[in-house]
């Protein structure tokens, strides 16, 4: 019997993706202090680069555990396939929401790419076969339509340009890349975890974070190796903070692959979605600012979707 099928690991899913959720929170955080130093793509580097030593030492000890210790997995061409399409589409999503961003309609392209969580449902029922439930389905929609409220300005000067028109151009289709890019993500390693059958979820997630972050670190530090050099100094110098984000980063990866190993990525898309939570209400807590009455109805409508999902 598969590891994924035992009474335990039928709802362990659901802290692993809050832990995610948290870790994430976390790393977002060290990351910001970054990209004045480092810019968007170093910092992102910085994640995936830093993160390597935490993955491989993670490993290690699941390896090294009697409750998961094991062969190392056989990997092979499908699983391979599977992880380079969440890998690469994970650095396209980065770089559309990079590009709506420099768009004059910003705002626009951002909530768009909070889209993603919609979009798993449907690429997973395409290239999976994992077919959501309506009860999912609605809190998928309750939770996106939390975000993209959250999504929206809090002042009219930040309002995006053009009306309704904005919302069909340039910025939007950057921001449904973007969406698209983190969907095929989540369903490319969920892909790769279904290619493993009868392997620990622990161990799938734990090699699944490792070889991604690898091939991630290979291609984006290449590229930047070639056109922005500054930007591999900036990591190197800013080593503390760097390090910080990476053992954050590395820890909800972990999360993020664990729970893809062990239910469908609309679950774990969905769920993850409480990390608008978490984000918004330390960044609030910071600022000291009061909710608006949106932000207050997008914060309800994330938390009615993942209730939703968790007590279906």
């Amino acid at each position: 019997m598969p590891a994924a099928a035992t009474p335990f690991l039928a709802y362990a899913w659901i802290p692993i993706v809050v832990w995610a959720a948290l870790a994430q929170t976390a790393r977002n955080a060290a990351q910001r202090s970054l990209v004045a130093q480092a810019g968007t793509l170093g910092a992102t580097l910085a994640r995936f680069l830093y993160g390597l030593p935490f993955a491989a030492a993670w490993v290690l000890v699941l390896h090294a555990l009697p409750a998961t210790a094991a062969a190392v997995p056989s990997f092979h061409a499908a699983y391979g396939a599977w992880l380079l399409l969440g890998a690469v589409s994970q650095l396209a999503a980065t770089a559309f929401l990079l590009a709506a961003m420099k768009q004059r309609n910003f705002v626009v392209g951002v909530a768009y790419s909070k889209t993603d969580a919609l979009q798993v449902a449907v690429f997973a029922t395409l290239f999976l076969h994992e077919l959501p439930g309506w009860v999912t389905l609605l809190a998928m929609g309750l939770a996106t339509a939390g975000v993209v409220l959250l999504s929206l300005p809090r002042r009219a000067a930040d309002a995006p340009v053009g009306g309704v028109r904005s919302w069909t151009g340039l910025a939007a289709l950057y921001g449904l890349a973007s969406g698209a890019g983190f969907a095929l993500s989540a369903v490319g390693y969920r892909g790769a975890s279904l290619q493993l059958p009868g392997v620990s979820p622990w161990l799938v997630g734990g090699w699944g974070v490792l070889l991604a972050q690898a091939i991630q670190t290979v291609l984006l530090g290449g590229w930047l190796a070639l056109r922005a050099r500054g930007a591999l100094r900036a990591i190197a110098v800013a080593w503390r903070v760097s390090a910080v984000a990476g053992a954050a980063g590395a820890m909800a990866s972990i999360g993020w692959f664990t729970a893809f190993a062990l239910t469908s990525a609309a679950n774990v898309r969905t769920l993850g979605m409480v990390e608008v939570v978490f984000s918004y209400l330390v960044s609030r807590r910071l600022l000291r600012e009061k909710l608006e009455v949106a932000e207050q109805a997008g914060l309800a409508l994330v938390v009615l979707g993942v209730a939703t999902l968790l007590f279906s």
